[in-house]
């Protein structure tokens, strides 16, 4: 079973997303904010990170790039998605800067999140 990483402070989405996914058979855990994430990291492997770019104590962004630059090739090789709510902040180039394989604009369009967390899981 593919071990997702959701990093999201809104429950509501949180809790969305991890039964879409789990229904897909996937293994979700959810933190709230990108510390929690490299924390998440180190006890455990994923298979994909999603992460919010507004979140508190260390953002989307910051933690892409925090993820990109860990020792360990297998972590910070991890396929990762952001997720965000101003997508007009930012473009595919930025994300793709900060490390990122693709990014889904909310509201979340559940298709799409199942389709590219599976091609990137694949």
């Amino acid at each position: 079973m593919k071990k997702v990483l959701i990093a999201e402070d809104s429950s509501v989405i949180q809790n969305l997303a991890k039964k879409i996914l789990e229904f897909q058979n996937f293994e979700i855990h959810s933190v709230k904010n990108g510390q929690q994430v490299l924390d998440a990291l180190e006890k455990e492997q994923f298979d994909i990170l999603l992460l919010d770019i507004n979140m508190p104590v260390m953002d989307g962004m910051e933690c892409a790039k925090a993820v990109r630059s860990l020792p360990e090739p297998e972590k910070a090789n991890l396929p990762m998605i952001a997720i965000t709510g101003n997508a007009r902040n930012y473009s595919m180039e930025d994300f793709k800067e900060a490390g990122f394989n693709d990014f889904l604009a909310k509201p979340l369009n559940f298709d799409a999140l199942v389709a590219q967390v599976k091609a990137l899981t694949e």
